[in-house]
């Protein structure tokens, strides 16, 4: 029997950077996959003369679709709110919104931020709270599983995360994650493709850090996971 996983996220690229290899093999197993991006990314440039956030936008939805079809999925929605200020949204209107797609979709598993956001941006956190209350009010029986960062990232990868400035504030202290994928061969190849698919946020880290020390760099993906309790036997 297949299921279905819903990821929940704040900016185009959120997904492929975090829950590539999850989506991978869900897809494998024929399992239906549904994304929801809450912005469009359109603030996520160093150079706004150049690119505007009505054209760094659009080109943004080019680029997650292009890297969808290299994940296999064809379901996503946009939910419409401005980059940036997901934190400054109504909470309660935001996660009702989430719920209905929830309540639409029936998900066997959620996907989406833990309480650090993973690099602490506030979008991040912001989303993760509201996919949080929402399946907490309408679906408490559904798998949730929350991206942090894999164990040893934060030591392992020092150098360039701190070139790149990847945390908007100090790193989390890592975590026991309930469920750690090691990702290699085909699915990092659909992984890293997916990612250059989305050129105008990773060129500058392929370029920075090279070929190979980005494959290795986004090769873990981790989640704490949030079980239904089991129920008690009559």
């Amino acid at each position: 029997m297949t299921g279905t996983l819903l990821g929940v996220w704040a900016h185009p690229d959120d997904e492929t950077f975090l829950s590539s290899g999850l989506i991978l093999a869900a897809r494998e197993r024929g399992d239906r996959v549904v994304l929801v991006t809450a912005t469009r990314g359109e603030q996520g440039t160093d150079d706004p003369a150049c690119w505007p956030p009505e054209r760094l936008g659009r080109l943004r939805e080019r680029e997650l679709e292009s890297a969808l079809a290299v994940l296999g999925v064809d379901e996503h929605r946009f939910l419409g709110y401005g980059d940036g200020a997901c934190a400054d949204a109504a909470e309660p209107l935001a996660a009702r919104r989430i719920a209905t797609v929830i309540e639409e979709v029936r998900p066997d598993t959620i996907v989406t931020f833990g309480p650090d956001g993973v690099t602490g941006h506030e979008d991040h956190r912001a989303v993760g709270r509201w996919t949080t209350r929402a399946r907490n009010a309408v679906a408490p029986e559904v798998e949730l599983l929350r991206a942090v960062l894999a164990p040893g990232f934060t030591r392992r990868f020092a150098a360039v995360n701190d070139a790149f400035g990847v945390f908007m504030d100090d790193p989390a202290a890592d975590v026991d994650p309930g469920l750690h994928l090691r990702l290699s061969g085909d699915r990092l190849d659909r992984k890293i493709e997916a990612m250059l698919a989305q050129d105008s946020q990773t060129r500058r880290l392929v370029e920075g850090a090279g070929p190979a020390t980005f494959r290795r760099w986004w090769s873990e993906e981790a989640f704490l996971v949030d079980r239904p309790a089991s129920p008690q036997a009559a």
